[in-house]
């Protein structure tokens, strides 16, 4: 779950819990409140018409029956039961309704002078009446229909409100976290896309002084030291690249005379040759880290141009076969309506398959490659390079993209262990992917280009 829709939950679950809370604290006020008001209309109804039954001279049964029926504030469905003290029904209302007592709900009466029951939809009221020393009981009953309507109604009006008002705080509070945290959508954005050519990116910063903003602050800060300390170090391997090529050339040119020379012996002229061998070794190192620390320019993309592959294969196949002349290549193109069209820099994709080639022909049992071509319709150019070779280890394989790495069984031939890295370094900002996997014997490199 995403921190918007975390807060927006959690705000959510608050909201509804004080509601229901404030929902049900509501509810039960009213009805008691209800309870306490019918109660009072009850008592005033039973009261008063024992007092005209007893005080009031001259109105009998009949009369307060015919009272009681027309009176203005008569309750639904009520029975009012007058009792004297020696429990005799004295008074019973004209009403269908009836009210179930007894002689113990009697006395439970004098001993409490009130007590309120219910009775499925009906409240009753018992009341105890004193006058001129006689006890009289009264019970009254009647449903409150008008208070439980509006009870009811409260109920059904909380219970929509509380979900109503669930789901808009929930909406709004997710759009309103959503819109606060948007710098940070942006900011996941711009980190994600952030690449070695792109260390110069900085966040946009305001005036504000939240969080976002000081974050943002620190990592343009933080973007700003990286970048310092990279140039730094491309700087220092460009200038030391550059420094160490004068007196290694000026080595190899003294070497390739001094082997020229006719006066020396097998054992000098052999000791010698590796010299030269070795010379020529740290040359390839040097060109390989000049190089390493050229290809990640932040204008590249101005230099791509639409290059056909086969064509740049065949002249890297070509460059090779001057320097190794046994070296053969099989070519075969899968799909013949393959576009060979990609966009790159001619130079530095030609790098990339002489040092293949190299590693093919250094470390292949046969001295061949087979190289073939693919297509993944709409999507990449598929380019497979394989050759014969030893299988390599599991850990071997987990860094044969890395620096300075070497398969323990070609620790004979000469080489300086980046022509990997820097094929992969240049492939990457082609914006190509670079596998390798050993399959039936043989050593697989795949190339995905995306098509044009």
């Amino acid at each position: 779950m995403t921190l918007k829709r975390r807060i927006a939950v959690n705000v959510s679950m608050v909201f509804s819990i004080l509601y229901a809370i404030s929902a049900i604290l509501i509810y039960l006020s009213y009805s008691s409140f209800r309870k306490q008001e019918f109660m009072d209309r009850l008592e005033e109804k039973a009261l008063t018409t024992t007092k005209l039954l007893i005080e009031v001279k001259g109105i009998d049964n009949q009369i307060l029956k015919l009272i009681d029926r027309n009176t203005i504030n008569k309750l639904y469905n009520e029975k009012t039961l007058i009792f004297d003290q020696n429990y005799t029904l004295l008074y019973s209302s004209i009403d269908d309704a009836s009210v179930n007592w007894n002689v113990d709900l009697l006395k439970k009466i004098k001993n409490h002078k009130k007590i309120y029951a219910r009775d499925n939809e009906k409240d009753i009221l018992g009341v105890f009446y004193d006058y001129e020393k006689i006890d009289y009981y009264v019970l009254i009953a009647a449903e409150d229909k008008y208070g439980n309507t509006k009870l009811q109604h409260l109920l059904q009006t909380l219970i929509i409100t509380f979900f109503t008002g669930t789901t808009l705080v929930w909406l709004l509070t997710y759009y309103f976290i959503k819109r606060l945290l948007k710098p940070l959508d942006d900011f996941q954005k711009i980190i994600t896309s952030i690449s070695i050519n792109k260390l110069n990116t900085k966040l946009q910063e305001t005036s504000n002084a939240d969080e976002i903003n000081v974050l943002s602050k620190a990592f343009n800060q933080m973007m700003h030291r990286i970048e310092k300390s990279y140039i730094a170090q491309k700087e220092f391997t460009s200038n030391a690249s550059h420094e160490l090529r004068t007196p290694v050339s000026r080595l190899t040119l003294q070497l390739d005379n001094l082997i020229k020379m006719e006066n020396h012996s097998e054992n000098s002229i052999a000791y010698l040759k590796n010299m030269s061998n070795d010379v020529n070794q740290i040359s390839d190192l040097i060109n390989s880290l000049l190089l390493l620390s050229q290809i990640n320019a932040s204008n590249f993309n101005a230099l791509l141009k639409k290059e056909r592959i086969d064509d740049i294969i065949f002249r890297s196949y070509e460059k090779t076969v001057k320097i190794y002349t046994d070296f053969n290549m099989n070519f075969e193109i899968l799909n013949d309506d393959s576009s060979l069209e990609i966009n790159g820099v001619n130079s530095l994709l030609e790098i990339v398959f002489n040092n293949f080639f190299k590693n093919a022909y250094l470390y292949s049992l046969d001295k061949k490659v087979n190289v073939f071509i693919d297509e993944e319709p709409g999507k990449s150019l598929i380019i497979t390079l394989t050759n014969s070779g030893n299988k390599l280890s599991l850990e071997e394989e987990s860094k044969i993209f890395n620096s300075f790495t070497r398969g323990s069984n070609n620790q004979k031939n000469a080489g300086s262990g980046l022509g990997l890295r820097i094929a992969k370094r240049i492939l990457e900002i082609h914006n190509a992917n670079l596998s390798y996997a050993y399959i039936g014997d043989s050593h697989q490199f795949i190339i995905k280009f995306p098509i044009s």
